[in-house]
């Protein structure tokens, strides 16, 4: 029944598709297709949360589409229910937010066909129970999110980022693609449950596993193929980017879950050290490129490329273990990174939200254009403020939580018989602290030049708080991102059944909905946290304090010049700026990482303009793989150019050759 009820609101939304060219030129026709997409979005978050909170039997539906050959399988399980919860939560907040705000788009045209059928992809992905209809959704997904970053297509930007866009989701469907026909073998059966059954030999798996890192990785984010992410993320529309950064970066999570540990199976140890490298290494470029980015949605595109890498750690640590038969520690691990993947659903939507109230409210993404928003737009800032607390993993927040969890993992690994993941996961640990507390100036360094301080520009001046139901998407992400953390046990319990679809576990103890106050994944002798108490304790400090404040501090008025930082001048172009904040660390890491570099333009000797400060770096992504990759790829174009002027003969003789080396390829490969 879920299913089905899951199947006729995605037609829903694909209703909505052409529904939407009608909409954008009729007022109100915004508020009609986001209203839609809204109730759709909760009626599948309520669906997917009732499968997990009563787990049963795999609902499954056929339909007779597609391929003559082939049908349509669907299918609803606890894996597929969770990421369906995550999704639909994302894209209600985001909906709320769009009938809020899609009013005022200028180009409604090019957004309201295409954001129904966005949600539509992402969703299909999870039912998808055939390797024909999981690719089909995954490309639908990818071409509806193009269109969606191309919707400002008239700004060079966004131009260059549309096109390394598409080029990397076709990259990575590519990928996808070749690990399906691999698991597939030369039988062609794509059903998942076939897939299940059949499983590769073990050299075929490495490709597999390999194909698929790079096709999941390329989408939700993961080093060195996260380049798309800070070029798209900025030029779609901000709801779509929430979407994009917070929810489409778990599609692909999904899909390397459903490959590796569901459809490809026989999980290997040195696979879990390969992930937690990847992650690590993803998680300190990450914060690391977000530290040093003064563009404040690049800023939040490089902090997801940075909570992807957590992910990947808690997905490897759970390898690891269950490779090893240590079920309940894997049990532990991938609860921490499907906690993780809630948490920074709700985080990043927030966030990007918040970014967008204030694009939409000053026109500027530049955070040395900003500042002084704190009292133009408060309940702005103060769900910003929450969610830039969350995201640096300040307890008790949810992000704290599940960080917490990983590290409770990462603890037990020296029970790990294999001496390489003895010394590695350690080390893994340490740059995941390293990668939190970075994350923490990251995020006072966006806040703080954003909303604090006086106001560098007019448009920062004029600003006026968004509206009620851009208010109200932000609100319902912060209740969500506070009673996660306050409220752990619970939410545990319901990502339980999740984590029971890839390893068998031993009850854990901690990770029931009786366990509300405590939870003590390791056992009760283990480490234990309460976020309840914690958030008792910091409301009673800070009760406690304001008390002490209020009635032990002298009533009388002192009024003193306000701290100028040594400056003389009182110009709002004095203030520390985020490039000020970044110069420390940007001297430590990135004269090596990113080549960065300083220099100071002086102005010749008589002349009035001012002297310049410029600062720059490279991503080494670039550097070492796509320029590269791209100079090759234009060589091979040159030289096969002359194809196009081939005689019909000479046309014919090839498609001849091309027929013949295919057909001794499938004879060889039966």
């Amino acid at each position: 029944m879920s299913v089905h009820v899951c199947l006729f609101a995605i037609f829903v939304l694909l209703s909505g598709c052409p529904a939407g060219i009608w909409a954008a030129r009729r007022p109100g026709g915004s508020a009609l297709i986001y209203s839609v997409c809204a109730a759709v979005a909760a009626v599948m978050a309520g669906t997917a949360l009732g499968v997990l909170v009563r787990p049963g039997e795999t609902a499954g539906a056929v339909l007779p589409m597609g391929v003559p050959w082939l049908q349509a399988h669907f299918e609803i399980d606890a894996l597929s229910a969770f990421f369906l919860l995550v999704i639909n939560l994302g894209a209600l907040a985001a909906s709320i937010y769009g009938m809020g705000t899609g009013r005022s788009e200028p180009e409604a045209g090019r957004i309201l066909p295409f954001y129904p059928l966005f949600l539509a992809g992402m969703n299909l992905v999870l039912l998808a129970a055939d390797a024909f209809t999981f690719l089909l959704s995954w490309e639908s997904m990818s071409l509806a999110s193009w269109a969606l970053v191309m919707a400002h297509h008239r700004q060079s930007e966004t131009q260059r980022a549309g096109f390394v866009y598409i080029v990397m989701a076709a990259f990575g469907t590519l990928a996808l693609l070749l690990a399906f026909g691999l698991l597939a073998g030369a039988g062609g059966n794509y059903a998942f449950s076939q897939l299940r059954q059949a499983g590769p030999d073990a050299g075929l798996g490495v490709v597999v596993l390999l194909l698929v890192l790079i096709g999941a990785g390329s989408k939700g984010g993961l080093a060195p193929l996260h380049v798309w992410l800070p070029l798209a993320h900025p030029a779609a529309p901000s709801h779509v980017s929430a979407l994009m950064s917070g929810v489409m970066t778990k599609v692909a999570i999904y899909a390397l879950l459903r490959i590796l540990l569901d459809l490809l199976g026989g999980v290997q140890w040195w696979w879990g050290a390969l992930l937690m490298t990847l992650g690590a290494l993803t998680a300190v470029l990450g914060v690391l490129y977000a530290l040093m980015e003064s563009d404040l949605k690049r800023l939040l595109a490089y902090s997801t490329v940075e909570n992807v890498g957590f992910i990947f750690i808690g997905i490897g640590l759970g390898m690891a273990f269950q490779a090893n038969g240590m079920n309940a520690a894997a049990a532990l691990a991938y609860s921490a990174a499907l906690f993780h993947v809630l948490n920074h659903s709700w985080i990043k939507s927030l966030l990007f939200l918040g970014a967008g109230a204030v694009l939409h409210a000053t026109h500027e993404r530049r955070l040395d254009a900003l500042g002084g928003l704190i009292r133009r737009m408060p309940y702005t800032a103060f769900c910003f403020l929450v969610g830039s607390a969350a995201i640096a993993s300040l307890p008790p927040l949810n992000a704290f939580a599940s960080e917490w969890l990983t590290l409770q993992a990462i603890l037990l690994s020296p029970d790990l018989p294999q001496w390489l993941l003895r010394f590695l996961v350690p080390a893994v640990g340490a740059l995941m602290v390293l990668a939190a507390a970075l994350a923490g100036a990251v995020f006072v360094k966006a806040f703080g030049i954003a909303f604090l301080g006086r106001p560098r520009s007019a448009e920062a001046e004029a600003a006026q708080e968004t509206n009620r139901l851009a208010g109200a998407a932000m609100t319902m992400l912060v209740v969500l991102c506070v009673l996660a953390g306050i409220f752990t046990g619970p939410v545990l319990h319901v990502i339980q059944p999740a984590v029971a679809a890839i390893v068998e576990r031993p009850a854990v103890p901690g990770f029931g909905i009786a366990d509300i106050a405590f939870v003590a994944p390791t056992g009760v002798g283990g480490g234990s946290y309460s976020g309840f108490f914690v958030f008792l304790f910091v409301a009673m400090s800070g009760w406690g304090a304001a008390l002490a404040i209020h009635r032990g501090a002298s009533r009388a008025t002192r009024r003193s010049p306000a701290w100028d930082c040594g400056f003389a001048l009182n110009h709002p172009a004095f203030q520390y700026g985020a490039g000020s904040m970044a110069q420390p660390l940007r001297r430590i890491f990135g004269t090596v990482v990113f080549r960065a570099t300083e220099t100071v333009e002086m102005p010749p000797p008589g002349s009035v303009e001012p002297a310049r400060y410029c600062t720059t770096q490279r991503d080494p992504a670039w550097d070492l793989i796509f320029t590269p990759v791209a100079g090759v790829v234009a060589a091979i174009a040159d030289r096969i150019d002359g194809l196009q002027f081939l005689s019909i003969r000479r046309y014919l003789a090839m498609m001849f050759a091309g027929l013949v080396a295919l057909l001794i390829l499938v004879a060889l490969w039966r």
